[in-house]
């Protein structure tokens, strides 16, 4: 699938992204979601310098959360974004988030809708923090993790943006995720949900030969289907 495919598709608002990664680094930054993802990293580099003890377990804990992170990435994608509205004692419940991401795949090349909602930050990152604290065995090690993850939400933050920009990655790798999550959005919705990292896809059985899925009517709503 390229450019002109997805471009044929859905044009809204494509012609007005970035062409180039100078061009994007400022668009980026002027979001809230990286602003605080950078400030968070900071804070969390300065605490693990603060803290010292560098071992080993230091890279061990980063192999554990570099083995979580597709498997996370998979379930919130499932589980969180493509959860649909249901009913609670006869009252229609359409959570924020969901509702957010439908937005965002009706709207696909409006890279201003696409960033985590501010108002996640609140909740999640007090869950993260006393997971990473709770898991670890040592503060120190407790740094690593919340440092490393923070990390990769900066990392996912910037590959969703660039994806649905114009800038066209160079090295296989982001093609490869560039082409999955476009597969994803343009495609069929039910497959393809890695963003950053394809091995929850290959683990869950959601990354078929395209040449079998056909193409979903629904992909821009994700309410039927």
């Amino acid at each position: 699938m390229n450019v002109s495919e997805t471009k044929g598709r859905s044009a809204v608002g494509l012609e007005h992204s970035p062409r180039t990664l100078r061009e994007a680094l400022p668009i980026f930054l002027r979001h809230g979601s990286p602003r605080i993802l950078l400030l968070l990293m900071g804070l969390a580099l300065v605490g693990r310098v603060r803290a010292g003890g560098f071992s080993p377990f230091d890279f061990v804990v980063v192999a554990v959360v570099l083995l979580y992170w597709p498997v996370q990435e998979w379930l919130i994608h499932v589980f969180v974004l493509h959860a649909k509205p249901f009913v609670l004692l006869g009252r229609k419940i359409d959570l924020p988030v969901p509702r957010s991401h439908r937005a965002h795949h009706q709207d696909p090349w409006n890279y201003r809708i696409l960033f985590i909602p501010l108002h996640t930050y609140l909740y999640t990152l007090p869950i993260l923090v006393l997971l990473c604290f709770r898991l670890a065995p040592t503060r120190e090690l407790a740094l690593t993790a919340l440092l490393v993850h923070l990390a990769l939400t900066l990392h996912y933050e910037a590959v969703h943006f660039l994806v649905h920009t114009r800038v066209v990655p160079r090295t296989p790798y982001y093609q490869r995720l560039w082409r999955n999550h476009r597969l994803h959005h343009f495609r069929n919705e039910h497959f393809w949900y890695g963003v950053t990292r394809l091995g929850g896809d290959r683990l869950f059985g959601t990354a078929p030969d395209v040449a079998h899925v056909t193409v979903s009517p629904t992909a821009r709503t994700l309410l039927e289907g």
